[in-house]
């Protein structure tokens, strides 16, 4: 029979994090425009939402989840929808470090 001490974590674990979260104290609303929200409107409510997770102290656990998670809609970790977008994007485009090739492999004949 099989070890069954280890394996996955539960999953609980991993989300323990959004319990200490500042947002939980205000309506989500402030976090997730309504339709049609636009301009300085919705700037102003962003800034606001940012404020809040500046505070947090579950800023880099938050962060962390909506970019992995590629969260679609709402500020996360300070980040507007936007923001996310863009890093994500930036991080597509970015050269891997693992996959530069070395300068000279070994035993390969470069002259």
């Amino acid at each position: 029979m099989g070890d069954t001490t280890s394996g996955p974590s539960p999953v609980a674990d991993q989300w323990d994090w959004q319990f200490e979260g500042l947002c939980r104290t205000v309506s989500p609303e402030l976090f997730f425009h309504p339709e049609g929200e636009r301009g300085s409107a919705r700037r102003r409510r962003d800034e606001r939402a940012k404020r809040l997770c500046l505070q947090c102290p579950v800023l880099e656990p938050c962060r962390a989840h909506a970019l992995s998670a590629r969260e679609p809609y709402g500020v996360w970790g300070a980040m507007t929808e936007e923001e996310r977008t863009a890093a994500l994007s930036e991080a597509d485009i970015a050269p891997d470090p693992a996959a530069t090739p070395d300068s000279e492999e070994p035993g390969r004949n470069t002259a």
